[in-house]
């Protein structure tokens, strides 16, 4: 058996250095406060790295790391490790998304608390020898209606203490179904706005993307209640800082409690930090005892256990495949990353059930992994703390309800092999398929619509009425702003009725162009979709 040596670069707890150092064939050295090029002088001894946040893994250092084959992230967020680079130079990227879930929880709940007692505040002033009780009087949590932005580990437990509390919890995750949120207790909201609309306090727990960030900003913030309390433990970006700080300040929101910023350090001559009813930590959600002793036991039974029998717990970037079997699902791969993509811009949220459905030659291979790309990329804009990855997607998808199902069917008829992916809401029901042509992936139907379009590109997917000049109109807003139409597909449900167009764009455009097209008359609505 081969022996393995690991790097444990950032500090975790003595418990998960010891925990390595006794598993047969490994070899521990602890190195912390390296110099980027102290790590490159000797990263390419080790098959293992451990990190916290604070060792940046370039693509750099991925290249001198020629014998290395994980990187352990003892935290969740791993943006300071090159995902890309790592899964080009066949090295796994794990991380412990479990191992902060109470610590986190509960510092979001001790922020609210702090900030609906004005404890912060009142402390300093009795440190500076005043006695300001009126000043300082708070409000009570009993019956205050809460919102929770993103029910994954972290926003539900942050659910079941202000339950005890005797707030009334309404949830918002676009990926949460009706069973789950009755089991939880709690409201379930079907759009942001909704939820948000008259909440007392509102608690993120979501990650950033592009999709939500800013996700509280000036056009949602009039929603809230007025005096509301708003709790960020989550990342920094989900709020517009400046639009927040104007709320405060006009007396609409009652004040925030922010543990992440935009930046960090945050510039404190900023406008947020200059309002009355705050409470700010410095990113300390996961900084407790425990926390830091789960997580670095966590990432070291993980690394130890990837190293010594091959088992993967929590990868976020690898297929768990042998070369021979990947080199044959590779295209279905790909078509299975586009649907799931396509089917969560387009398909309708908080849905019941997903069935992924293959037909003729391709039910015959090993269509698992295939299952959780889609899964994972359906599950990857979801608005909760877990990442979806082929590896945990089914788990993920497990914990918010969804209920998912394969099939192995007969020869279609109109093509040699399909994989279709329904997903049904109650009575509604939005399906995609997909076939490869010549071994290239090809999307073949959107809903109802018979469609021919590629993987790979900028799309711009539009519903409108069947009637001339609506395609005109699109493509005359599209050259205004000199974005030049490589390809363009058309399909209507019948005559006179709804149409789809989808228009492949030889670059991205700005969110404005989205914006013009949508004032386009007998317009339904408008996506936009990069594969």
């Amino acid at each position: 058996m081969s022996n393995y040596r690991i790097l444990v670069s950032d500090p975790i707890s003595d418990k998960g250095v010891s925990a390595l150092a006794d598993t047969p064939n490994i070899s521990v050295d602890v190195k912390t406060g390296l110099s980027p090029e102290e790590l490159l002088a000797i990263i390419a001894d080790y098959d293992g790295l451990i990190v916290r946040s604070q060792t940046q893994v370039t693509a750099e250092v991925l290249a001198a790391a020629t014998k290395l084959k994980v990187v352990g992230r003892a935290g969740v967020g791993v943006d300071n490790i090159d995902k890309e680079a790592a899964t080009n130079h066949g090295v796994i990227v794990m991380n412990t998304p479990s191992g902060n879930t109470i610590s986190t929880a509960e510092h979001a709940f001790s922020l609210m608390m702090s900030l609906a007692r004005n404890i912060g505040h009142a402390h300093s002033s009795i440190m500076e020898g005043r006695w300001d009780r009126k000043k300082y009087q708070g409000v009570e949590l009993y019956k205050k209606r809460l919102t929770i932005l993103g029910m994954g580990r972290i926003g539900t437990e942050f659910a079941k203490r202000a339950q005890a509390f005797g707030m009334e919890v309404t949830a918002y995750d676009p990926f949460l179904t009706q069973t789950r949120a009755d089991s939880l207790k709690v409201q379930l909201a079907s759009t942001v706005e909704e939820a948000l609309t008259d909440a007392d306090v509102v608690t993120m727990h979501i990650p950033l993307t592009e999709e939500s960030k800013h996700i509280i900003n000036k056009d949602r913030l009039p929603l809230l209640a007025k005096g509301a309390l708003i709790v960020n433990c989550a990342r920094g970006g989900l709020i517009h800082e400046d639009d927040l700080a104007a709320a405060i300040e006009s007396g609409h929101i009652g004040g925030c409690a922010l543990d992440v910023y935009e930046n960090e350090p945050p510039n404190i001559e900023d406008a947020i930090f200059q309002q009355g009813k705050t409470v700010f930590t410095p990113h300390l959600g996961a900084s407790t005892n425990e926390a830091q002793e789960n997580v670095g036991i966590q990432v070291a039974e993980q690394v130890g256990a990837y190293l010594s029998t091959g088992s993967i717990t929590n990868a976020i970037n690898m297929p768990n495949l042998d070369a021979n079997t990947y080199q044959a699902v590779a295209p279905y791969l790909q078509l299975g990353k586009a649907l799931g993509i396509c089917l969560a811009k387009l398909g309708p949220k908080q849905v019941d059930t997903i069935n992924i459905s293959y037909y003729g030659s391709v039910s015959q291979l090993d269509t698992a992994m295939v299952s959780r790309e889609i899964l994972s990329q359906y599950l990857g804009s979801a608005h909760n703390d877990a990442q979806a990855n082929l590896i945990n997607a089914p788990a993920v998808a497990k914990n918010l309800g969804l209920n998912v199902t394969e099939s192995l069917l007969a020869e279609p008829q109109d093509y040699h092999e399909i994989i279709q992916v329904t997903i049904t809401k109650g009575d509604e029901r939005y399906s995609l398929s997909g076939t490869l042509i010549g071994n290239q992936p090809r999307i073949i139907s959107i809903d109802q619509h018979s469609i021919e379009i590629p993987i790979t590109g900028h799309f711009i997917v539009v519903e409108n009425d069947d009637r001339p000049g609506i395609v005109g109109s699109i493509g005359l807003t599209l050259g205004e702003q000199k974005i030049n139409i490589a390809n363009m597909a058309l399909s209507r449900s019948r005559k006179g009725n709804s149409a789809l167009c989808i228009l492949e764009l030889d670059q991205l455009p700005e969110e404005v162009l989205i914006d013009n097209i949508k004032e386009i008359g007998g317009i339904s609505s408008v996506q936009l979709i990069t594969l």
